[in-house]
């Protein structure tokens, strides 16, 4: 059994056709989830970027121990589990955050790759100036990530010199150079659709052809009266875009797959580490509560002698190394938190658990007291002092901070996307589901410290 997981940042769920969207074109990944499992209830664990690839490499919910940091030479991944019992393992990136500064997720593979320039990857010195295409106070990081970013691409030529497609077409011809070995696992992570959003003008005149205004193609993290409605509608046309050139290169790597052969002995995963707001709550970006437009992900699996189909099980992203795992015939660690998914998939199988939780890092101090103004500038510095988790459950989500900020209760049923508080309505039914969750937390190994601001239920 061979291996190829792909990883689209910040790609939302609801943008897929297979997910219920009409809109938006993803004919691609669709056509790619006609013929593979589609995961209902996939949501993030650890948030957001780089804690969530350490759940995916680690197999554990690591946002009980540690938050966004480099990867510790304790930490027992994937990558060397499997290159231990032979596989050759690649990967191939563009999401500079796991590798740049020491941050070291290379760590354990055979062979990689980054391809340099997302976001504000210290890359380019030059040009010196360069022209932004609207406000900077618009623009969260302002000169430094959003002109950092604009010196990187500058003398982009085609399409092809995106990231995405860089990232694809290094995997492509990593697998026609490889694809021959007895046994590899290829590791693929795009940036894209993550901000800054520029997509070529071709994706772009799909959504918002007519458009004159500033491109706000970073936006603040902040609520989201600091954009105009044209602003907004042209933000989420950006996005779109993006999102459609994504579907385009992960369909030239669906191809070559399944033009070498490989679809026959091979596990490939196309997922999402979590998504973004854009208005939604009254926010624009990825700080605050964790709602569904933000923890529930897309998860789509392909495997070898299983017929498409849908399951509904609970799924998080640690579950994904104990399934490599057990397809591969290695033997789990007894450390690993996450659940093989392996009955699951084949059999449809047994839920492996009965709720799935959402977390920014408990490991910090909590918040104490909301600043007397919230603005833009201060919105984000105050979210991130927050740190909620979000427990879904069947029935229920339940939303919930340390220290005694806020705790929210959200029916699934009758409100899917959690727009109305019945908390003071189901106060008893909160209680429950807030000691499952404080139960959880203890069951994973927490420390009563990080426990501790969370007992209560506000």
């Amino acid at each position: 059994m061979n291996f190829i997981y792909i990883n689209s940042d910040s790609f939302r769920r609801d943008n897929l056709g297979c997910y219920g969207n009409k809109h938006i074109h993803t004919p691609n990944i669709d056509r790619f989830a006609e013929r593979s499992l589609i995961f209902d209830r996939a949501y993030t664990a650890s948030f957001p970027t780089v804690p969530n690839r350490r759940d995916v490499m680690t197999g554990k919910y690591t946002f009980t121990y540690t938050d966004w940091a480099p990867l510790s030479p304790q930490e027992v991944v994937v990558q060397e589990l499997l290159g231990k019992v032979g596989y050759t393992s690649y990967m191939v990136l563009d999401t500079p955050h796991i590798v740049a500064n020491g941050f070291n997720y290379d760590r354990g593979f055979s062979a990689w790759k980054w391809i340099r320039g997302q976001e504000g990857d210290r890359y380019k010195t030059d040009p010196i100036h360069v022209k932004f295409p609207c406000s900077v106070s618009k623009l969260r990081g302002g000169e430094r990530t959003t002109g950092q970013y604009l010196r990187n691409v500058h003398d982009r030529k085609s399409e092809a010199d995106y990231f995405a497609p860089m990232t694809m077409a290094d995997a492509c011809d990593w697998l026609d150079r490889n694809h021959i070995r007895d046994r590899f696992f290829l590791y693929v992570d795009t940036f894209d659709p993550h901000e800054p959003w520029d997509p070529p003008k071709k994706y772009l005149d799909m959504y918002d052809p007519n458009y004159d205004g500033e491109e706000v193609i970073y936006p603040l993290y902040a609520p989201s009266a600091f954009l105009s409605d044209p602003e907004m509608a042209h933000i989420k046309a950006l996005y779109a875009g993006e999102v459609t050139m994504v579907d385009a290169w992960v369909g030239k790597l669906f191809d070559k797959i399944e033009e070498l052969g490989l679809l026959d002995n091979t596990l490939v995963i196309f997922t999402a580490d979590h998504g973004f707001y854009f208005g939604e709550h009254g926010v624009v970006g990825k700080f605050g509560q964790i709602y569904d437009e933000m923890n529930h992900i897309p998860l789509i699996m392909h495997m070898p002698g299983v017929k498409p189909g849908r399951r509904a099980q609970f799924v998080q992203p640690c579950d994904y190394l104990p399934t490599i795992l057990e397809l591969a015939g290695v033997d789990c660690p007894e450390h690993v938190q996450g659940k093989s998914l392996v009955d699951i998939i084949i059999n449809d199988g047994k839920p492996v658990r009965d709720c799935a939780v959402s977390s920014w890092a408990v490991i910090h101090p909590p918040a104490t007291a909301t600043p007397v103004a919230l603005s833009p500038s201060n919105w984000e510095q105050y979210c991130r002092k927050l740190k909620p988790s979000t427990v879904v459950f069947d029935e229920w989500t339940l939303v919930t901070s340390a220290g005694d900020m806020f705790s929210e209760l959200y029916n699934n049923a009758a409100d899917p996307h959690h727009t109305r508080n019945v908390i003071k309505e189901h106060l008893g039914v909160a209680n429950k589901l807030h000691a499952r969750y404080i139960g959880l937390l203890e069951s994973l190994g927490t420390e009563e410290k990080y426990i501790a601001p969370r007992r209560k239920l506000v």
